[in-house]
């Protein structure tokens, strides 16, 4: 049985957001909360006026407790066509998304290394290839191992990958934001220091939670890198590694439909990879 509700508040200094506890001075908290048979999936929207000194629109979808009986993460790809982070969420079946790790705007697929259950979907782009990322941005990895537990971690090559037998699934993307509740240095460039539209993955002591920020409007103004790495400390992130954003950050909710607002003017971009969170059938 699925239900929601919507509440707004307003505190002056602290604003206690279901479990999460954020530093920052808000106009609006707007929170729902989505629900199939237990409290294990949570979606959390966040509207301020003062964080960062710029308007932010927030959405964190949070799962608790995970790996759980109730939820698993998976990742949906496609190999050339390009596709809606909502097309691949309904064509899933899943309960949510967010949009993935960089991909080829031209002809689609990955341009970081993509694996799904022993099989090299796509190698990571040579620098040189049109659409390629740096090394120094590409410098981590999301394993999801065959037991459903979940990792970020620093990226190791495409060819340990692709002989390892223990991950379900893997995909490369970065930069690494936290690594043991501590900030990752960050490279020198624009990339890190502007404010955009963000897609990002964390892990707390005791959930996984996947966040967008959107950006490029005057409601939105998006973060740099180093914002970022402050507002996950706040949610209680461990660990955490940036993924595509931009255009691309797309957060999706099966009884909702998509809950931030992408920046690109046309709307929704199609992408190559997808985050899903599926139900667990078998429970």
């Amino acid at each position: 049985m699925k239900g929601s509700n919507k509440k707004s508040y307003c505190w002056e200094c602290f604003v206690f957001v279901s479990v999460f506890l954020l530093n920052i001075s808000c106009k609006s908290i707007e929170t729902s909360h989505n629900k199939t048979s237990d409290i294990f999936f949570e979606h959390t929207q966040i509207k301020n006026d003062t964080s960062f000194k710029n308007n932010q629109e927030i959405n964190i979808i949070k799962l608790q407790n995970y790996p759980n009986d109730h939820f698993n993460i998976e990742i949906g790809y496609s190999k050339s066509a390009l596709k809606t982070t909502s097309d691949f969420g309904k064509s899933e079946n899943a309960i949510g998304a967010i949009n993935g790790s960089y991909f080829d705007m031209d002809k689609g697929g990955s341009v970081t290394y993509l694996e799904i259950n022993d099989t090299a979907i796509n190698n990571t782009f040579d620098p040189e290839i049109k659409w390629a990322k740096s090394n120094s941005l590409i410098n981590g990895a999301i394993i999801l191992y065959k037991n459903n537990t979940f990792e970020i971690q620093p990226k190791k090559s495409d060819q340990f990958y692709s002989k390892s037998k223990k991950e379900k699934a893997v995909i490369i993307s970065g930069p690494i934001l936290l690594h043991n509740a501590k900030r990752s240095k960050m490279f020198d460039s624009k990339f890190v220091q502007n404010k955009h539209p963000r897609t990002c993955v964390c892990k707390t002591k005791e959930s996984i939670l996947f966040v967008t920020i959107d950006g490029r409007r005057s409601n939105a103004k998006g973060m740099d890198l180093f914002e970022l790495q402050d507002f996950l400390l706040d949610l209680g992130c461990i660990e955490a590694i940036n993924l595509d954003g931009g255009g691309s950050t797309t957060m999706w909710i099966d009884s909702k439909g998509v809950v931030n607002q992408p920046s690109d003017k046309t709307g929704e971009r199609p992408v190559a990879n997808v985050f899903l969170i599926m139900k667990n059938d078998k429970k």
